[in-house]
Parts: structure tokens; sequence; C-alpha cells
């Protein structure tokens, strides 16, 4: 009964702004069920025309034009009440998704991704979906299919009370032989909707590895798995059908057979005189009109759990743990970054990944991340863009806080460029736009070509109105990288953060990038996050992440002298460039020779156009 509640609240939660819609399908609902009644008088008044001997064909006529009438009324505002009834329910769908919208967006980066994007996708998607049929059908027709019954009855009464109670006998026998089937009902309910998203993460897991599948030719046991996966689920629900049909079928037949109480009783008090053969006749067929309705609320079950189940799922995502938020907008004096003591864990179970991260970001200075996989470093800059809440000490841009700046405000200072690229499926004008909202196709077109975007763009048989595919799959990952670049250009935001966000670049046109690299961050605080070291070695500040705790920092020539780990892996970096370069195995003197390059060298007028190779 709690869950029941629950279910009812967020349906009524969401149904504030369709409420005068639900009432009115409801108030035309009643009327349908008025005018269904007018045919059984209009039959009742003709049938007593015959018992007295008169009928007249004006008269006949007369009665079946009225419940002609009746019957049209019935279907008439039976149809009206049912498509505001359906509006509303899409309405209802809207604001849940939009509300599941709105939480995911308030959510740390981390809570959501904890989700699997298939279940998520099921849930905004299919189990939604799911609410829309059963409610939009639940409120007319539940309305007519409890009010005809209800007024059947009553008649009945005004007929004969014991006639009106051998009418309703089916009804407790029927239920009776209902309550034994389902007795478990609830408990394998849960075990089909159990079994159910198993097979469904199954067929998204197959379908979404299909290439990996093909690739290593794994195509059979990887099938194997996914047939299983149906086949049990097909057994189970053979198996609960197969466990129920006989009760099923049996209370298909009871509930139905409203016959078998009303027509002995009709026939004794026919016998006894309280009853006319008119009244007997009317009865009965008043009786037969009881039994698709009380048949209807054995379906209205199924149709509520499976809302019930839904509203489960939706409520999981609802009540995700929100990133605290302002209104008002903090007033900066400068755009550095300090990171002070920092540690994070992802969850609460597995220990820090971040151990007392102290940075300093000096408005304007070229910052650079690096340091082996897994260490931290896109930790870093994602809880810089607060993406998570730190779990100790602090960030701050301008000396405040973050965590007490609005998440618009953040949002607008931060351009984040990372490797994982993504592209919605509208036109390339439109995902550049993403930037900047407001911005005219002649802006967006000007920060287009300073990412180098618009030679590519010109092959595309649409051009600018090119869709970009699913998750940007129409077009390469260089291509997607520049449409990403691109965007941060317009947005021009005073912190940018490159997140090796050029890992997919050509090179034919990495000369061309790093341009347009340098034009994007000159004048701002850029912290890049980068594996080819050659590339960072003239920034401010150089910070060596291992294992989520800092190692060392500070220039090029000063981690050389005095990081073994940087110097290891400035060696490594030469020496694979060298290899690259020649083919040739990388010699003690190659390596001396690097360290003299990493070491000194000419700095290049603009030192940030180096950043673009490796970031």
């Amino acid at each position: 009964m709690k869950e029941q509640r629950g279910t009812f609240r967020t349906i009524i939660q969401f149904a504030q702004d369709c409420k005068l819609k639900f009432i009115l399908s409801v108030v035309f609902a009643v009327i349908s069920v008025a005018g269904g009644l007018v045919p059984y008088v209009g039959v009742y008044q003709m049938i007593l025309l015959f018992f007295e001997g008169s009928p007249s064909p004006d008269v006949i006529l007369f009665w079946s034009g009225i419940s002609a009438l009746g019957y049209g009324l019935k279907l008439i505002f039976y149809g009206i009440s049912t498509t505001l009834s359906h509006q509303s329910a899409y309405q209802i769908l809207e604001n849940i998704r939009f509300a599941i919208a709105q939480s995911l967006m308030s959510a740390p980066l981390g809570e959501v991704q904890s989700h699997p994007s298939g279940r998520i996708k099921n849930i905004i998607v299919d189990r939604v979906e799911t609410i829309e049929l059963p409610l939009a059908h639940m409120i007319p027709e539940g309305i007519s299919n409890l009010l005809l019954p209800a007024a059947v009855f009553l008649y009945l009464i005004a007929i004969d009370w014991r006639l009106a109670l051998a009418a309703l006998i089916c009804i407790p026998l029927g239920a009776a032989v209902y309550g034994v089937m389902m007795k478990n009902y609830n408990t394998q309910y849960a075990a089909y909707m159990e079994a159910s998203n198993r097979v469904n993460s199954v067929i998204v897991e197959y379908i979404g590895g299909i290439q990996v599948i093909k690739a290593f030719n794994r195509s059979s046991g990887s099938y194997e798995k996914f047939a299983d996966a149906v086949d049990s689920f097909k057994q189970f629900t053979l198996n609960w059908y197969q466990s129920t049909w006989k009760l099923m079928n049996l209370g298909g037949a009871v509930l139905p057979s409203t016959l078998l109480g009303i027509l002995p009783m009709g026939m004794l008090l026919y016998l006894d005189g309280s009853l006319t053969p008119a009244e007997l006749t009317l009865g009965m067929i008043l009786s037969m009109s009881i039994t698709a309705p009380v048949a209807w609320f054995t379906v209205a079950v199924n149709d509520w759990k499976s809302i019930e189940y839904a509203v489960k799922d939706i409520n999981e995502l609802l009540t995700l743990p929100s990133l605290p938020d302002t209104a008002r907008n903090v007033p900066l004096s400068s755009y550095e970054v300090k990171l002070e003591n920092v540690s994070f864990a992802y969850n609460k179970d597995g220990g820090d990944v971040l151990h007392d991260i102290n940075i300093r970001l000096q408005e304007g200075s070229f910052n650079a991340l690096v340091g082996p996989s897994g260490g931290g470093k896109s930790t870093i800059a994602r809880l810089i863009a607060r993406f998570w809440d730190v779990n100790g000490g602090s960030i701050t841009i301008g000396g405040t806080d973050v965590r007490k700046m609005p998440l618009a405000q953040l949002a607008r200072m931060i351009s984040y460029v990372t490797q994982d690229t993504y592209l919605f499926n509208c036109s390339l004008l439109e995902n550049i736009r993403l930037g900047r909202p407001g911005a005219s196709d002649q802006e967006v077109m000007a920060a287009a070509e300073a990412a180098q975007c618009g030679e590519f763009i010109s092959r595309l048989e649409g051009g600018w109105s090119t869709m970009a595919g699913e998750a940007g799959g129409k077009l390469s990952g260089g291509e997607r990288q520049r449409i990403a670049i691109a965007r941060a250009i317009l947005k021009n935001a005073p912190i940018v953060i490159l997140d090796e966000a050029t890992a997919f670049t050509d090179p034919e046109n990495e000369n061309k990038l790093q341009n347009s690299i340098a034009m994007l961050t000159k004048g701002k605080t850029l912290l890049v996050i980068a594996h080819r070291l050659s590339t960072i070695k003239h920034a401010d500040q150089i910070i060596l992440i291992h294992q989520g705790i800092i190692t060392a920092s500070g220039t090029q020539q000063e981690l050389l002298e005095g990081s073994r780990m940087y110097l290891d892996m400035w060696r490594a970096h030469i020496g694979a460039k060298k290899w690259a370069a020649t083919g040739k195995k990388v010699t003690e003197a190659d390596s001396t020779e690097a360290l003299d390059i990493g070491a000194g060298g000419s700095v290049d007028a603009d030192r940030r156009k180096g950043v673009m190779a490796g970031a």
C-alpha cells in the first residue's frame, strides 16, 4: 500500500499542469456512461410495448432513435474523454522526462556515471513510455467501469433488491478464483521485471559490443550468452503463465456469468409475482452489461503494477543527490585557480584517488598535468569544472570556492575540451553553437574556420547543415575534435582545460590546429593534460601526478634536474619520437641529446602554440 501511495503521489506531482484536462476527462467519461445507459432504457420501453401488445412502428422508431442517440453520445463523449486523457498522459510523460534530465544535470557526474547508460536510456525512454497507455485508459475507462456497474446495480435495486444481489453473485466467486491465482503475484512480478531487465541488459551489451565481437571472432560465444538470456526469459514467462492458466480460465469463465445468479432468482421472483416478464427481461439484459467492466479490472491490476514498477525506476533517477547550487553570481577579482589540500574518492567504499593536492594556476599562465595513466590527472581537471565536489580541501577561482558559485557561472568561465568528444545528432552549425547559444551564424562559422573545420565541412554534401549523426558517428575522430575546439573558441571562456583534446588529430592538420589552439588559449588560464611531453616543455608550470599524489612540480628544466620519474618519462618520450621518425633503436647518445633539447632549446614566440600536438 505504501508503494501504491508513492506511485499515485508521483503521478499527481507531474500532473499539476494538466489537472483541468483530467477533470474534464472524468466529467465526459461520466456523460459517456450516462449515454451508454440510454439504450437499455429504450430497449426496456420497446419490450413493454410488445408485452402490452401495442407496438406501433412510430413508437418503436422513436425509442430506437433515442437508443441510437444515447449510444452516439456515449461514443462521442468517450472519444473526447479518452483524447483528453491521452493528452494528459503524454504531458505527464514530458514532465517526467524533463524532471529526469534536470536531475541528471544537477547530480554529480560520478553519480550519473555509476548508472549504466543502457539502464538510464531504458528508464527515460522505455519505462516512462509504459506509463502512458495504462494511465490514459485508466482514467476514462476506470471511471466508466466503476460507474456503469454501480448505475446498473442501483437500477436493479429499484426493480427488486434480490434481483440486484443475484446479478452480482458471480463477482465474489470470480474474485475468489483470481485471489488464489494472484497470491504470489507481487513476488512473481518482481522476478519477471528482474528477468526482463537482465535480458534487456544483455541485448544492449551485445549490440553495443558487436564491433568488438566481430573483430575478435567471438560471435558464437557472445551469441550464446545472448540466446541463453532470451531463452531464460522465455522459459520464466511460460512457466509463470502455465502455473496460472487453469485458474485464469476458470476465473474468466465464472466472472462474466451473471445469468448464473439472475436467471434462477428472476424466475423465482416472476413465479411468485414479484417481477413482470418485462422487468425480468430487462434485469437479464442489464446484468450482462456488468460483464465487460468487471473483467476490465483484471487487466487494470496488471497495468497498475507496470506503472508502479516504472515509477519505482523513475524515482531512482529523480532522487539522485544534487550538487548544491546558488542563485546569485559571485564577483571575481581574477581567474586564478587554486587547489588546497584536495582529497577525493569516487565512492564511499573505495579509497581516495587524490591525496592532499595543492596546485596554483596563476591567471593567464600555461600549466600542464603529466604522469602515468590512472594517476588522477583527468580527475583534477573535472574537479575544477565541478563535475564532482571534493571530499576534503577546497578549489577556488579568484579566491572564491567553486561550491559557492552558481553552476551556470562556473560553466561560463571554463572551456573543457576532452578526448571523448560528443556531438549531438543535429547540424554541425548547431553543434558548434552549443559553445555560445546566442552566437550568430557568422560568429559560429568564424570559430569553425579558426578550428580548421571549414575545409572538411565544405566537402560534405550538406555543408553546414550536415547532421552529425548519433554521437557524431558521421564524422571521423579528428573531425569531431575540431568541432569541439570550435565550440571552445566560440565560448571564449577565461579558463581553458584541454584533456588530451587532440589525440585524434591527423598530421596533415596538426600545424593548423596548433595555431587555432594558440588563439583559443591566448591570455587565458590554461591547464593541459598531455602525454607528449615535448609539446608542454615551455609551460610555466608542469605538475607531475603519480597515484593521486603530486610528486614534483616546476618548469621543464627544474623537473629534469629534480625528478627521476619525469626524467625517465622524458627519455621514453624522446626515444619514442626518435623511433617513430627513423625506425632505429634509441642510443644513449640520443637520450643525452634529448636532455639537452629539453633543458634548453629555443622558446617559441608563443609558447602555447606547441601544446596542440600533445594536449
